[in-house]
């Protein structure tokens, strides 16, 4: 089991980190958006005229769909999570953004803060989330034929 990665089949980070890394029975994943393999976005309409129009719910679901798939790969799942951090550029996407992640966890769910921040690193986006699941380490009892 790998303690660290940066999965091939996601978007590479934006920095010198890892999608996810294990610390004993922990696993933390870096900050999320909804950026795909090909660096475009989720989330992020722009017409004929180049009038860009961004949606709160489509990214949120992008972005949890991301960490539900980094999870995978460090042999986790969402049923997991134990704290999201989300970080949104602007409060008045709160509604959107709760709508959907209420598709995934309720209230026996993950612990959770959301704050609002100046910007992401990109101007297409609208949401980031981290996350952090607790996933014990299984240990493999060898087995004894004697």
């Amino acid at each position: 089991m790998k303690n660290s990665e940066v999965i091939a089949t996601k978007a590479k980070p934006r920095g010198t980190f890892p999608h996810y890394k294990r610390a004993g029975d922990f696993i933390f994943v870096s900050g999320t958006s909804s950026r795909r393999l090909d660096n475009s976005f989720d989330g992020v309409d722009v017409d004929d005229l180049g009038t860009t129009r961004l949606d709160i719910a489509v990214q949120t679901r992008a972005v949890i769909h991301n960490i539900a798939d980094i999870l995978e790969c460090a042999g986790s799942s969402l049923d997991d999570v134990v704290e999201i951090s989300t970080f949104l550029v602007n409060m008045d996407d709160f509604c959107g953004y709760n709508q959907v992640y209420s598709e995934f966890f309720d209230e026996h769910g993950p612990s959770r803060t959301t704050v609002a921040v100046h910007q992401l690193p990109h101007p297409h986006l609208l949401i980031e989330i981290k996350a952090i699941a607790y996933c014990p380490v299984v240990e493999h009892t060898p087995v004894n034929n004697n």
